[in-house]
């Protein structure tokens, strides 16, 4: 049931639309208005800013940050089916929808901004985990975006805010609470969305932090990050010896066990170790 505004129920949107989802475009579509405006919601106060959704798909999320009063939404759509329904939308709430039809992994979305910017998506899974990681790598920090209220894969969620000895703790934790609060919003069940997906989701809430919580370069941070977790079973004295001239002792100044292995280091201690790293080039 429609509860949110005086556009059709999404069923009857789809149907129109012939919007029947497509597992190459990774799209899992939420259809319950109330929910979407719950999901709007966890993004705080929207009145005073630009929200950017990528993938709106028929617009459920869409119509839920309007109606909870978006001073403006930009949604970026690859599908050109969905295009006609998104349109309705804009009948409906004129001047505060923008159509942006293309992939969002090429288009440059601060161009099309006005800050304050929060972005709220549904991601579709096929591009998720890449979004997100160029959300949090950047050139220049403070990015463009305050926050990020974004519905992943249970999985991939929980891999955000894992913390040092968890089987989740890898690369994606260590980028995003280094530069943000991130937190678990709310669990959704795979019944929640059409296609029913084989797994549970969960949406994702980052507050982008002022300064990073810890001094370091962050191609550096990354570098050794990324070469860390990829060898994760092996000690840090090996997986990281191509990092610099003496890792052994690199580790040791930086006030870490030569013999502990990735998942057992705090954030601080990758950035302390990117930091003595970085002094040696």
């Amino acid at each position: 049931m429609n509860t949110i505004d005086k556009l059709p129920p999404l069923s009857s949107v789809i149907a129109k639309h012939d919007l029947k989802a497509q597992k190459s475009l990774g799209q899992n579509f939420l259809l319950d208005l109330n929910l979407t405006a719950k999901i709007a919601r966890q993004a705080g106060k929207l009145t005073e800013c630009d929200v950017l959704e990528i993938g709106p798909g028929p617009g459920g999320l869409t119509r839920g940050l309007l109606a909870e009063g978006a001073r403006k939404v930009t949604v970026i759509e690859k599908d050109s089916r969905c295009i006609g329904a998104l349109k309705e939308i804009r009948e409906v709430y004129p001047n505060r929808l923008k159509i942006i039809e293309g992939d969002a992994l090429k288009i440059d979305l601060t161009a099309h901004l006005t800050a304050p910017t929060r972005v709220v998506a549904n991601l579709p899974y096929n591009v998720g985990t890449e979004l997100l990681v160029r959300w949090l790598t950047p050139r220049q920090w403070p990015p463009y975006w305050d926050s990020l209220t974004l519905m992943f894969q249970r999985e991939v969620a929980e891999r955000i805010v894992a913390k040092p000895g968890a089987r989740a703790y890898g690369r994606l934790a260590i980028l995003a609470q280094w530069r943000c609060n991130p937190r678990i919003a709310m669990y959704l069940p795979p019944d929640a969305f059409t296609p029913v997906p084989k797994v549970s989701s969960a949406l994702v809430h980052l507050d982008a932090l002022e300064h990073p919580r810890f001094e370091a370069e962050q191609k550096t941070l990354e570098k050794i990050v990324a070469t860390a977790f990829n060898q994760r079973r092996k000690m840090l004295r090996s997986s990281l010896k191509d990092c610099c001239f003496d890792i052994k002792s690199t580790l040791e100044k930086s006030g870490i066990q030569s013999t502990k292995r990735a998942e057992e280091i705090s954030l601080e201690q990758f950035c302390t170790l990117a930091r003595e790293i970085k002094g040696q080039e």
